[in-house]
């Protein structure tokens, strides 16, 4: 990825009520561009429920957008034994198709076995949606304002297909470029390319 994740106030600010995630065209530490990726981290960290974001997606090729979970804990080992949740991918070469998935040891990109779906949203970068997941001991589904889309089942194999039982907490950026972002190239006069967070929701399980 191509860039460089800062806590300038340019990059990642409030405005008019909203959370603003802004990646930028500018050199900063031997790197082309800035941008912000913030996470819960030790402030929010959850085992299952449902978490929801409403989010309008920035557009142009090489912005790479996402609203995603990671261990918290690490309880199983690194990436991604230790298990991936993806709420909501988008990368620009392709607008307004949404991806939600699930990494694990048996089943991530890297061996092609990725668990995963997409849903075209024709507003996607113009409107806001709420992208979610309702996460249970069982399964995970995935939806986009009120159409699940996918389900993630337990298949009870153990760890390495199902590492979701431990905490996990949430990430949010725009990353530029990389190995699925930046597939078509960059297009320059995507820059700044923004991500607006109307809010995020965390519901526990019952």
């Amino acid at each position: 990825e191509l860039q460089y994740y800062t806590a300038q106030p340019t990059n990642s600010f409030i405005d008019n009520g909203k959370l603003i995630i802004k990646a930028i065209k500018e050199n900063y530490d031997g790197k082309e561009y800035t941008s912000a990726r913030l996470r819960t981290l030790h402030k929010g960290d959850w085992l299952y429920g449902r978490i929801e974001v409403s989010a309008k997606l920035p557009t142009g090729v090489g912005t790479w957008p996402a609203i995603w979970m990671l261990s918290t804990d690490w309880s199983y080992g690194g990436w991604p034994e230790s298990g991936e949740i993806d709420i909501m991918e988008h990368v620009g070469y392709d607008q307004n198709v949404v991806h939600g998935s699930i990494h694990s040891l048996a089943y991530n990109h890297t061996i092609g076995t990725q668990k995963t779906s997409k849903l075209t949203i024709p507003t996607a970068s113009t409107e806001f949606h709420t992208y979610a997941i309702e996460w249970f001991e069982d399964h995970i589904d995935f939806y986009i304002d009120k159409t699940k889309y996918y389900t993630f089942t337990n298949e009870n194999k153990g760890w390495p297909y199902w590492p979701f039982d431990k905490r996990f907490h949430l990430i949010l950026n725009i990353a530029v470029g990389g190995n699925w972002g930046g597939v078509q190239g960059i297009d320059l006069n995507a820059f700044p390319a923004t991500m607006e967070i109307e809010y995020v929701r965390v519901y526990k399980k019952d």
